[in-house]
Parts: C-alpha cells; structure tokens; sequence
C-alpha cells in the first residue's frame, strides 16, 4: 500500500510540474533522479510534438486534456497512462533519433580541408569554411547532396549523383569536377567524364577541361581550364578573371581575416594564385599588381586603399 501511495504521490507531482503549478526544483526534490529525467524528456517530446504536424498531435493533445481537469490528475494518470506515455516517449526517441541520424552534416574551418569518403565510395575534399550536408538513409536511393563553398569531388560509377547549390545544380554518373558556389558565385569545371549543370536559366553539358561560370547574376559563361585538379588542393587558389571582390573572400576563408575594402574598387577583374601558408605572400600576389596598399588597422582585420 505504501508503494501504491508512492506511485501516486509521483503522479500528482508529474501532473502538476506539466501544468507548470510547481518548478523543476520542486519535482526534482520530490521523486527520484531516473524519473525526474524522465519527466525532462517526456516534457521535451511534448513541446515538440506540438511543432509537428503529425497523428501523434492528436495523442499529445488528449493528455492535456485529461491533465486540464485538475480534480481527476490522479485518475488519469493510473497504470495505463503511463504505459501510454511511455510509448509515446518511444515513438518521441525513435523521431529524435531519425532527426538526428538521417542529415549528415560536414563543414570546414578558415584555411581548413578535409577529405570525405562518402557512403557509395565517393569522395569529396572541401576547401576552407565550407560545408555538404546529405542523408545517410535515403543515399543509396539517391545520391544527393548540398553543398555551400567549394568542393572538389570524385565520384563512383552508379545511379545519379547531384550536387545541389542555392545557384544551380550538377548532375554525374561518375566523374570529377568541382563546384564553387558561394551567394552569388557559382564555378563549376570537369576534369573527368561529363558532368550536367543546371542553373535557373541554362543547361550545360561539360566534357574534360570545360568550366562554367555565373557571377553576380550575370549571364553564365563557358571557358577552357587547362589544370588536372583544382590548385586548391595542393594549397594554391587560382583566379581567372574574377572580379577581386571573391578574392578577398576567398583570403578571408583561408586565413581567418577581414578586409575593409571601402576605399577601393572591387569589381576589377583578378588572373593569378595565392598561396595558403603564407599570408604576406598572399597580400602582396593579390594587391600589389593592382597598386593596392594593405594596412593591418587592429589584429586581423586589414584596410585596402589606393
């Protein structure tokens, strides 16, 4: 009986702490640590249940329907209550778990690379402050992935591979090219097979050594490359008639740096490389053709003038 009596007393608490008449202090002061940890993630399943447009709303709102008649708490939360709150907490767990397991999310630093092996045997190598995301469940169905920044990728052989950008997307059997797709940029160039492009008002079809480029909203433009990889791989970012504006950004991606370029005029068309391991290098390949003074103002963050 004395049990019983426990478990009601439990039950009260655990109806009143979700009807917010008493703290957490007071409910964890009042039943034991495993259930109180319980109570925690019942209470987390419900405000999230409520976010969600699914049957499972329904269930969640007939408890709060039963909790909402104060004198019958009790009643309501016998044997049978629990049992069904605890299946709810296992559905709750298992979409959690999916919501946490299902998008992959991989992204890089300033001046940082790193080499994925995706789950087909794909690869991809991301540059500096870059980032895929895809879904490890749904991958062998479709082969599809998000990119924001820059990726260079080798692709296996198999069903349709897609890399999607807020610019367009590229669609490969198996290939490798590279995609650059920062706000309102988007590079993208084959070294290997043959690779589709599709942006908001074109098509293309690049075989080896073919680029095409979208800048700024302007119209797409095709050229030749005659590198066998990006040079960015090998620690060197490579421009070719780029206004200087994405230079910069791409030297603050690779040195963790802010440049005030105010006072010049970044819409000059830059051809060259940088290095990444060696930051007054870098400034002066990049600012000195132009007769660019570069002037550290505070720590990191560099003042362009004429």
């Amino acid at each position: 009986m004395k049990e019983d009596n426990t478990n009601n007393n439990s039950d009260t608490f655990l109806a009143k702490w979700l009807e917010g008449e008493i703290t957490d202090m007071e409910l964890k002061s009042r039943v034991s640590k495993d259930d109180f940890e319980g109570y925690l993630k019942l209470k987390k399943g419900i405000a999230i249940s409520n976010k969600l447009n699914a049957p499972i709303d329904i269930s969640f709102d007939k408890i709060k329907q039963r909790l909402a008649k104060k004198e019958q708490k009790v009643k309501f939360l016998n044997t049978n209550w629990i049992i069904g709150v605890a299946a709810s907490i296992v559905l709750l767990f298992g979409l959690f778990t999916m919501l946490d397991t299902n998008e992959l999310i991989i992204e890089t630093g300033f001046g940082e690379q790193k080499t994925i092996t995706l789950l087909d045997g794909s690869e991809v190598i991301l540059n500096s402050k870059s980032k895929i995301s895809y879904s490890k469940d749904e991958w062998q169905d479709n082969r599809l992935l998000t990119l924001e920044g820059e990726a260079y990728f080798k692709v296996k052989k198999g069903e349709t591979f897609t890399v999607k950008t807020n610019n367009g997307s590229v669609r490969v059997l198996g290939t490798q090219f590279n995609v650059n797709a920062t706000n309102d940029f988007f590079d993208v160039v084959c070294y290997e097979g043959k690779v589709g492009v599709k942006t908001l008002e074109s098509d293309y079809v690049l075989l080896p050594n073919d680029a095409v480029r979208k800048i700024n909203g302007d119209a797409s433009e095709s050229f030749k490359i005659q590198e066998k990889q990006p040079t960015w791989i090998a620690g060197e970012s490579t421009f070719k008639s780029v206004p200087i504006r994405y230079v910069i950004t791409s030297l603050q991606d690779q040195y963790n740096i802010n440049f005030d370029a105010e006072a010049i005029d970044d819409s000059v068309l830059f051809s060259g490389s940088f290095p990444h391991n060696n930051l007054n290098m870098a400034l002066k390949t990049v600012f000195e053709t132009f007769e660019i003074r570069y002037i550290e103002e505070e720590k990191r963050n560099i003042k362009l003038r004429y």
